[in-house]
């Protein structure tokens, strides 16, 4: 071996630790400024009770602590951001945040969090994994149930800002709530997305606003389908945990005639197939039974040992219920349809959109 080739291997993985050290330290600090604002938030809420026969009495200590607080440390103490402070203590003092659910969802970050408690409060063990910036979203979700799910699929995805917000803005609880029982909704918000059996993966429907569609737009399905390879890497986090893409209209032959299935991919948490299907239009009958061909030929041609069978899914701009029910097995566990909008519909339309 060359010593350039040494000295290059050794550059790597020098560069390698570096870029770990780096990334462990941003979490460190990131942990510490969270929970040090979570202590400001007990302090002023603290105060604030201390003087509660005074109406007014918390805008004054919010006010004047972010005129002493600026001139002392600068930028970042504003009286929003004080008010955020004191909301992250209110609804994480409630219960243990979701950061510290679980240790394959937590990072390397050991940072103490333990809360400064008063006698009459029981400990909490907090850690705070997210930037102030997810914490500051997550907090104007109402719901707590949701709130919570969307902070656990954050840390396990290590979804950025704006990925979180996109989640949020195309429903991604409703849409996986809408599918499950009493039962199922408490796991979500317990547990986050857990993927255990093919319909766990199945969303209905497929927000593709991050394609560029405009909704009435004359498309083919060649366009649709060239759009979402353009944009490959959204379309993956919009099918959620474990996908990996195998390819595209792929050729399968038999009797001497050849079909192609639209997208081919691969779902590590099932170590099933999953191929999907585009649709303009109604979905009709024949394109269920042409998807159950595709999948029929994937287990028995292409499936391998150990590997579960095959899923199917058929991507629609409109689709009958009914239609679906009577033309797959009532046992069926393989072949699905959703529907697709190339545009994120606002709060009011959401819910039509989903049970229209």
């Amino acid at each position: 071996m060359s010593k350039e080739v040494q000295n290059t291997n050794l550059f790597q993985q020098v560069a390698v630790l570096l870029k770990n050290a780096k990334q462990q330290v941003l979490r460190a600090v990131n942990s510490t400024m969270v929970y040090t604002y979570f202590e400001i938030g007990r302090m002023i809420v603290e105060e604030e009770q201390n003087g509660k026969e005074r109406a007014d009495y918390g805008k004054q200590v919010l006010k004047g602590l972010s005129e002493q607080l600026t001139k002392e440390f600068g930028k970042g103490f504003s009286v929003d951001n004080l008010q955020n402070m004191r909301k992250l203590y209110l609804i994480y003092s409630n219960y243990e945040t979701l950061s510290s659910i679980s240790e394959d969802v937590k990072t390397k970050s050991e940072t103490p969090s333990s809360i400064s408690e008063k006698k009459e409060s029981p400990v909490v063990a907090l850690h705070f994994i997210l930037t102030w910036s997810h914490y500051t979203f997550l907090m104007n979700i109402d719901d707590a149930k949701e709130r919570k799910f969307y902070e656990i699929e954050s840390i396990k995805n290590r979804w950025s800002l704006r990925e979180l917000k996109r989640q949020y803005n195309s429903a991604l609880y409703t849409r996986l709530a809408l599918s499950r029982d009493k039962e199922g909704i408490l796991k979500l918000s317990e547990e986050g997305q857990i993927i255990e059996k093919p319909k766990d993966i199945i969303k209905d429907p497929y927000i593709l606003e991050f394609l560029g569609l405009p909704e009435l737009h004359q498309y083919s399905e060649s366009e649709l389908e060239q759009q979402i390879i353009n944009k490959l890497e959204h379309f993956l986090l919009e099918l959620g945990e474990g996908f990996a893409f195998v390819a595209r209209q792929k050729r399968i032959t038999f009797d001497e005639k050849h079909f192609h299935i639209d997208l081919v991919f691969y779902n590590r948490v099932l170590r099933s197939f999953v191929l999907i299907d585009l649709k303009i239009g109604e979905l009709k009958h024949q394109d269920l039974g042409q998807m159950q061909m595709y999948v029929n030929y994937y287990d028995r041609e292409m499936r391998l040992e150990g590997e579960n069978k095959t899923i199917g899914i058929v991507l629609c701009q409109n689709k009958s219920d009914l239609l679906v029910e009577y033309t797959l097995p009532e046992d069926n566990e393989q072949i699905f349809a959703s529907k697709y909008k190339t545009i994120l519909p606002s709060k009011e339309d959401f819910k039509r959109v989903i049970e229209g």
